[in-house]
């Protein structure tokens, strides 16, 4: 009876330890595969954050370019602003220009006239003037008579010729002047210096000093003086004009100016 009893509890133990060595294994198993969780989920995880951290970096890249392409935008648009109002302004210079093209076109059509008018102005004062330099006078206002047919010279410039032609004939009254001419004196030609001292006295002296001349302007003709009577006077001034000499007071034949009429 013992025996049995023994025996029973052998077995129940025997059990026992193969259901504990059984459970055992069981939970060796279930750990293995609860790690195994564990690890795939790790894995998943650390993939997820790799894809956080790449996305994060695109995010960045992203708002790093929308940064710079609204700041080119910003500058687009101050630069656009200001092309407008140069463009608007070349628009304004654009019409002042073609109102300055019509202008000087209708000046241009007044201004060849006066310079027509100011030329046979110049050229009638020119031979009512004392006959000094005559044709070196003349032969200026030829040319610019010229001048006034030729295409190839503007309008402008025509009249800044005749303008100078001007401003030359009003500086032979501020000057004196000397150059050597061939006269008739005494009924026969012979070499004379004339003397010009502004407008005021046109004369001569022959090359020997012994015969001295004016320019009557009411007789329109040279007349000779006294003998000897302005000889020193005018020897004086024409070397006071070839500056043989300072600029000292002299006595000429001047004559009275006449009333206009």
């Amino acid at each position: 009876m013992k025996q049995q009893r023994f025996k029973a509890v052998a077995l129940t133990t025997a059990l026992s330890a193969g259901a504990l060595l059984g459970s055992a294994a069981v939970a060796d198993q279930t750990l293995d595969e609860i790690l195994q969780v564990g690890q795939a989920k790790t894995t998943m995880a650390q993939e997820s954050q790799r894809r956080i951290d790449r996305l994060a970096n695109e995010t960045n890249d992203l708002l790093q370019q929308y940064r710079t392409v609204s700041k080119q935008i910003e500058d687009l648009r101050v630069y656009n602003s200001q092309l407008e109002r140069q463009i608007a302004n070349q628009v304004e210079i654009l019409n002042d220009l073609e109102q300055s093209i019509e202008d000087v076109t209708i000046i241009e059509r007044q201004i060849q006239p006066l310079v027509l008018r100011m030329l046979d102005g110049l050229e009638q004062f020119v031979e009512l003037d004392k006959p000094f330099n005559l044709e070196r006078r003349r032969q200026r206002l030829a040319d610019l008579r010229a001048n006034q047919d030729r295409a190839d010279i503007s309008v402008a410039e025509k009249f800044r010729q005749v303008l100078e032609a001007y401003k030359i004939e009003s500086e032979y009254a501020r000057s004196i002047d000397i150059y050597t001419e061939t006269l008739n004196v005494a009924g026969r030609e012979r070499e004379v210096n004339v003397l010009r001292v502004g407008r005021i006295a046109l004369m001569y002296q022959t090359t020997d000093t012994e015969l001295s001349g004016a320019w009557d302007t009411q007789r329109e003709a040279w007349v000779e003086l006294p003998s000897r009577a302005y000889r020193n006077e005018i020897l004086k001034g024409i070397r006071i004009a070839r500056q043989q000499a300072a600029i000292d007071i002299m006595e000429l034949p001047i004559q009275a100016p006449e009333a206009a009429q």
